[in-house]
């Protein structure tokens, strides 16, 4: 398996690998393909990897810039989604792979927290913790909405707010 970044011919291969991954799940697709193309051209994407298998893109993960304050001061943040592996891929390490190398490359980029809307049994295990995002005001707060702090100077504030990129609408 290689992971390695989005390049914008694979497009088309990314938008199937969403199709199928969400086709799969109880939510059912629900427009993750467009939401990559929309933030990338909106120049929101932090980071976007890919996992290839003999020449073929199995999995994406895209990290996008969040507006994120903290006891009244900004926060540099990124949010997870959407995370997709074809279903015949599910189990064999590829989603987790992506998350961990992105979330690497995000700690190297100065990038202090990161927040995700995802299962609360999955996420966990990357560090993510509804604890975390607890004190952020978000419309999506609650026991799926987790936030990793990647910067371990930085401290959970007593108040702030998290939103994510235009792309996912306008309460976002």
């Amino acid at each position: 398996m290689i992971l390695r970044a989005l390049e914008n011919s694979e497009f088309d291969m990314v938008d199937a690998v969403h199709r199928a991954a969400f086709a799969s799940t109880s939510f059912g697709y629900q427009g993750e393909a467009e939401l990559v193309r929309a933030i990338h051209a909106d120049g929101d994407a932090l980071v976007s990897l890919v996992a290839e298998v003999n020449g073929r893109i199995v999995g994406h993960a895209l990290f996008s810039i969040m507006d994120v304050e903290a006891d009244g001061g900004p926060l540099k943040a990124a949010g997870l989604a959407p995370v997709g592996v074809l279903p015949e891929m599910h189990g064999t390490g590829i989603g987790s792979a992506l998350i961990v190398l992105g979330l690497e490359l995000l700690r190297a980029s100065g990038t202090q927290i990161s927040f995700v809307l995802g299962h609360p049994d999955y996420y966990p295990r990357f560090g993510y913790s509804a604890q975390v995002a607890s004190p952020f005001a978000s419309p999506y707060s609650g026991p799926h909405f987790m936030a990793l702090l990647l910067d371990k100077g930085v401290q959970l504030p007593e108040s702030g707010r998290a939103r994510y990129a235009p792309a996912f609408g306008p309460e976002r």
